[in-house]
């Protein structure tokens, strides 16, 4: 029997459980509230030790430990290569911007969505993490950084929908006046597109924005980045989208990263807003991103004039569209490159 997973647990299932073992029900909001800090069970001084000693028996607690950081130089981007307590590990990445801060979160370990030009999924998917373990990211960033998380973008290692129970019950918990209390129009899903959970999640209630990985604009080329395309082709991912936004009222975002000679010409970024002018009518922001080199994909990124070209042509054609901001260049800014040098160690 797997003991029980007390950091994915509400403050009512945490109450229920604490008095479970014999406890005031008053230990359980103290539980709660430590956890919610990122605070290791032994650092609980409130807590009765044979109170602590009997959670490490029964329960587990599976907040992640900081096993690498690394400080950007240019702009104070940290990047964490968290351990969970089983020994594998996943990056987050803790952002400043004039705004607040944001967190990237990974909600696997591994991936297996196989898109040729990313890092995350090199080796495959290990397993999905609980919602604890995504939720425990940001709180061990907090308490590193002794500063308060405004935002969360769900795009760091993993796909969100292949984990989706673990993925709505991290954004229930995230989001609850009991926890860390921060607001779900500050969280950004990102998927590949997997329609079923595209689906699914426009009927859970939650105004996360949705954030689509597209990448390319006519099948084949899509095809040839990401075999998801194989099975969810661009029309029905943009139905999809489209519904997505008719039930929630919220825009739907579209991540583009640019790869030099396989997605960055003039007639790319034309055939990408003749797509989406056509497919969501409605509201929607293409957020392009300058690739992030992997030596083992073979792929490079175009030069930024050549981004401002393309987005400028975007722009032109009437399409909200912006270059990402590129943080932590100097760090293994590339989603799994972390992860990756780790394994290889």
């Amino acid at each position: 029997m797997s003991k029980p997973d007390i950091l994915s647990m509400t403050l009512e299932e945490c109450r229920e459980f604490v008095l479970s073992l014999g406890e005031k029900k008053f230990r359980a909001d103290q539980l709660y509230g430590w956890m919610q800090k990122g605070t290791p069970l032994t650092e609980m001084k409130n807590l009765p030790g044979a109170f602590r000693d009997r959670l490490a028996a029964e329960c587990d607690y599976r907040l992640p430990e900081i096993a690498k950081k690394q400080v950007s130089q240019k702009d104070g981007t940290v990047k964490y290569l968290m351990r969970m307590t089983d020994g594998e590990c996943v990056e987050s990445v803790f952002m400043r911007y004039e705004h607040g801060n944001t967190v990237c979160v990974s909600c696997q370990a591994g991936c297996r969505m196989g898109c040729r030009f990313c890092a995350s999924t090199l080796r495959g998917k290990a397993r999905d993490l609980t919602a604890g373990e995504i939720l425990g990211q940001i709180a061990v960033i907090q308490r590193d950084t002794g500063e308060r998380v405004g935002g969360i973008v769900m795009m760091g290692i993993g796909e969100p929908l292949d984990n989706y129970d673990n993925t709505v019950r991290f954004l229930r918990l995230i989001s609850s006046p009991d926890g860390l209390n921060i607001g779900l129009r500050h969280i950004s899903v990102s998927t590949c597109g997997l329609i079923p959970g595209i689906k699914k999640l426009s009927e859970e209630g939650l105004p996360v924005t949705l954030s689509i990985s597209l990448h390319a604009a006519d099948n084949e080329r899509r095809s040839s980045l990401m075999p998801v395309n194989n099975k969810y082709p661009i029309a029905e991912l943009m139905t999809a989208c489209r519904e997505y936004f008719e039930k929630t009222g919220r825009r739907v975002s579209f991540e583009y990263t640019l790869i030099s000679g396989e997605n960055d010409s003039e007639k790319d970024a034309r055939a990408l807003a003749d797509l989406l002018k056509k497919g969501i009518k409605g509201p929607s922001h293409i957020n392009l991103i300058m690739l992030n080199k992997v030596d083992e994909t073979g792929f490079a990124a175009p030069d930024r004039k050549g981004a401002e070209r393309f987005r400028d042509l975007l722009c032109d054609m009437g399409m909200n569209a912006t270059i990402r901001r590129r943080l932590g260049s100097d760090i293994d800014a590339s989603c799994g490159q972390l992860r990756l040098k780790n394994s290889e160690n």
